[in-house]
């Protein structure tokens, strides 16, 4: 990895990469309109690479397409042109290969974002990212950081079939020096997206594909350049007095679905954003349900091992005796992902799954009907 680093040095003629990425810099605009109201999350990850690569001549960005085609998904629209091609790195197709170069140029200091076209991917770099990356600071006592980010698109997209459609949450939060953040809205992707960006160690970064292009009001505050989000609190999206609803990415815009239509029906319920998996905001979590005295966890990966089932451990651990009812757990299907359209909508979860499960945590369930009454 060094040595791959130390060549595009000598190359340069430089004494080292820190100045190769300051001759190259190019300073970006900071600031967005004041009357800004709604902002896509492609624009939101977007302005906070952009940002966060003017303001600290370390940041780069490398992976497949990221360069010359803008993105596969769009994200690092417009930064070749503003920082060339010293800090976004277009790569061939070879994640085991740029991702250990990426680890590499953390340990000597810079800080790497490196784009997997699908978090599925990912898996061809699994080495580094856990033995090299995650590792390193217990290993070495302290001495060496590796602020490096990983980020793309995880989770169920639409007819990708099993390889392109798999949720890695509780596959990276089970491991200790990742942090794992995964944002909903477009002020969660901007604001945690800075925050990993700035953080001392790697940050595994779990975006949506099908959010890429919806819109969420943003707030002034989180227009402003020096804006972050804490790494390690959750967000109550809605507050309630009936059942706690947990979740993250993708799943959150589910929950408060649901959430409108249990009101509807006289149902209460607290809908926590996770924000970031690992580490869980615990406190939150317990603290709803004490209020609340019920849980449903809800997310799209597999039940066994899963978010949800850390979740109910902690709440189990931690506040038992505050249970009305049997936790709730919603996942995914224990099954890889179908491709067929039909199978693949009853492999995640959805709203309509969210509703009775909170109603039978409320013991508000519709009784079955006997087949012979039916009859």
């Amino acid at each position: 990895m060094s040595g791959i680093i130390g060549r595009k040095m000598a190359t340069k003629g430089i004494l080292n990469m820190n100045q190769l990425l300051l001759g190259s810099r190019v300073f970006a605009s900071r600031t967005f309109s004041s009357s800004a109201k709604e902002m896509t999350v492609r624009d939101a990850l977007n302005s906070a690479l952009d940002e966060e690569m003017s303001a600290d001549p370390k940041v780069f960005v490398m992976g497949e397409e990221v360069g010359e085609y803008q993105g596969a998904y769009k994200i690092t629209k417009g930064l070749l042109d503003k920082y060339g091609p010293d800090r976004v790195l277009d790569t061939p197709i070879t994640e085991a290969g740029f991702t250990g170069i990426g680890v590499g140029a953390a340990y000597h200091g810079l800080k790497p974002v490196i784009e997997f076209m699908t978090f599925n991917f990912s898996m061809q770099a699994i080495d580094h990212i856990i033995n090299s990356a995650a590792k390193s600071n217990y290993m070495s006592a302290g001495q060496i950081s590796v602020p490096i980010v990983f980020r793309g698109p995880n989770g169920a997209a639409a007819g990708v079939g099993a390889q392109h459609s798999q949720c890695y949450a509780a596959w990276f939060a089970a491991c200790p020096g990742l942090k794992v953040l995964a944002p909903y809205s477009s002020e969660d992707a901007r604001g945690l997206l800075k925050a990993a960006i700035r953080d001392p160690d790697p940050v595994v970064f779990l975006e949506n594909e099908l959010l890429y292009g919806e819109s969420f009001p943003v707030s002034a505050e989180a227009l402003d350049s020096s804006f972050s989000l804490p790494i390690g609190k959750a967000k109550i999206e809605r507050e309630g007095k009936d059942v706690t609803i947990t979740a993250f990415s993708k799943m959150v815009g589910y929950a408060l679905q649901a959430a409108e239509i249990l009101a509807k029906e006289g149902i209460s319920a607290e809908v926590i954003n996770l924000r970031s998996i690992r580490p869980l905001d615990r406190p939150t979590i317990n603290a709803s349900v004490r209020k609340t005295n019920r849980l449903v966890t809800l997310e799209e990966g597999f039940p066994q091992h899963g978010v949800g089932a850390e979740i109910c451990a902690s709440v189990v651990e931690e506040s038992f005796e505050y249970l009305d009812a049997p936790v709730e757990r919603i996942s995914g299907a224990d099954v890889p992902m179908p491709y067929a359209a039909n199978l693949e909508r009853m492999a995640v979860p959805q709203v309509e799954d969210i509703v009775r499960a909170a109603k039978r945590a409320c013991y508000r369930a519709e009784k079955s009907v006997p087949m012979a009454a039916a009859a």
